[in-house]
């Protein structure tokens, strides 16, 4: 069964920096493009940013775009998202998703994790 487990969400002062992870099993990332999605309250979700199934190509929101940093390291199965000078707009819910499409719309991935909590603030 496939299986996305997101980790790495906590509470940042603005400017900070967080890593999240996105452990995969189940399958393997060799065969699925990655993506990160977050959800803020009251707010639709939106495509952070994806990469590719061999790792070199990737994409960004434009609203991370010199900030946020994709990457994938195959071997263990896992998508990181690195996050520089957090501001308060990032708070949000932080999802990684499996699709076969390269996408920042969330109608392509099939496989979600359960989330992680993302909180830029003072």
């Amino acid at each position: 069964q496939l299986h996305l487990v997101e980790s790495g969400g906590g509470l940042v002062q603005p400017g900070g920096s967080l890593r999240l992870s996105c452990q995969a099993s189940g399958f393997t990332l060799d065969y699925y493009v990655i993506a990160w999605f977050r959800q803020a309250p009251g707010k639709e979700r939106e495509g952070v940013s994806c990469i590719s199934n061999n790792g070199k190509n990737t994409n960004y929101a434009d609203s991370v775009k010199g900030r946020f940093t994709i990457s994938s390291d195959n071997a263990e199965n896992t998508i990181y998202l690195q996050m520089n000078s957090l501001e308060p707009e990032d708070t949000a819910v932080y999802y990684c998703a499996a699709g076969r499409v390269a996408s920042m719309k969330s109608w392509a991935y099939d496989f979600w994790g359960q989330g992680t909590q993302v909180t830029v603030s003072s």
